[in-house]
């Protein structure tokens, strides 16, 4: 190479056998120079050359640069996520509990950030990642007209904006209702009967776009069944309406209804719940993290401790929009 050459991180990282966090924390400290062009750091391979150099004439314990410990530089080195500014915080979109799980492993990870939460639906979070205003969405939005699970939501949502969707689980969609299910209620079919009340789930979210597309698709007016217009904004809220016999029928996950007393679930469908991130941004170090964690053994195994996931395909890329 010539001694003007310009590297990457990973590049340096490469040269020197040392991990990537290792030279944003190098560069931080002032033992070796970087620079941005436009948005991306790199590194002149003479100045390669010369903190080598330089920590030949070192005592021997200095020889080797000390690798960062997990989520340090993360948290401390402006340089780190290269197009990525710390100051307006890293948000992960969505609702589900393996979302909060994330989030720690990602805190802990050498090459994570710590993470905000946002917990708003599957619509909303789309829309907020499109405005640029989080940098991860999770959606589980059913279309009606394929029979497929998010990648025509994002692919309208998102114009002109290429993404890549990665799988998180598959979860059993379905109905909740009374213990011992006193009102006979087996499928879709049962929301046209009169004398049926429902609690709703909020517009936007995923639970409610499954309900409102099988509505359509039925011929089944919303405003046409008791309760409809009632909102509540998670799972077992709904769940808990139903077992105070605030309504008949609610619609949720299997995972949650599992954690209300009084209710049985009514399996109706199975659901992709999958992750959503900006294609321009998979080669960053906190995005590379994630994909890294949902392919671990000790996420995975966490989650099947909690049951209610299907993790067979986690950690998978399922399309790129």
């Amino acid at each position: 190479m010539e001694e003007n050459t310009s590297l990457t991180p990973q590049e340096v990282a490469d040269i020197l056998k040392i991990a990537k966090n290792t030279v944003y924390e190098l560069i931080k400290r002032g033992e070796l120079n970087g620079y941005r062009v436009g948005k991306k750091v790199r590194v002149d391979l003479s100045d390669v050359e010369e903190y080598k150099n330089q920590t030949k004439t070192k005592k021997p314990q200095n020889k080797a640069p000390q690798e960062v410990p997990a989520a340090s530089a993360s948290r401390t080195n402006p340089l780190y996520y290269e197009e990525f500014p710390m100051e307006r915080g890293f948000v992960i979109c969505g609702q589900d509990v393996l979302l909060d799980i994330l989030s720690r492993y990602l805190e802990q990870h050498p090459g994570g950030v710590r993470a905000l939460r946002s917990y708003v639906g599957s619509y909303n979070g789309l829309y907020a990642l499109y405005r640029g205003d989080v940098q991860v969405a999770t959606a589980h939005i059913w279309d009606g007209d394929t029979g497929g699970y998010n990648i025509p939501y994002v692919r309208r949502m998102l114009p002109g904006t290429p993404c890549t969707i990665i799988h998180l689980t598959s979860r059993m969609q379905g109905f909740y209702v009374a213990k011992g299910n006193p009102k006979g209620i087996s499928g879709w079919e049962d929301l046209k009967r009169p004398g049926i009340t429902l609690i709703n789930r909020e517009r936007g979210s995923g639970t409610r776009i499954l309900l409102d597309e099988h509505l359509r698709l039925l011929g089944i007016p919303g405003k046409s069944i008791k309760g409809y217009s009632r909102e509540c904004l998670s799972h077992l809220a709904v769940a808990s309406s139903v077992a105070r016999g605030g309504a008949d029928i609610a619609m949720g996950n299997e995972k949650a209804g599992l954690q209300v007393q009084g209710i049985d679930f009514i399996p109706l469908q199975k659901e992709r719940y999958e992750l959503v991130i900006k294609k321009e941004d998979m080669d960053k170090p906190p995005f590379e993290a994630i994909i890294e964690i949902l392919r671990s053994h000790e996420f995975k195994m966490e989650l099947s401790g909690i049951g209610g996931y299907d993790l067979s395909e986690t950690g998978n890329i399922v399309a790129e929009t």
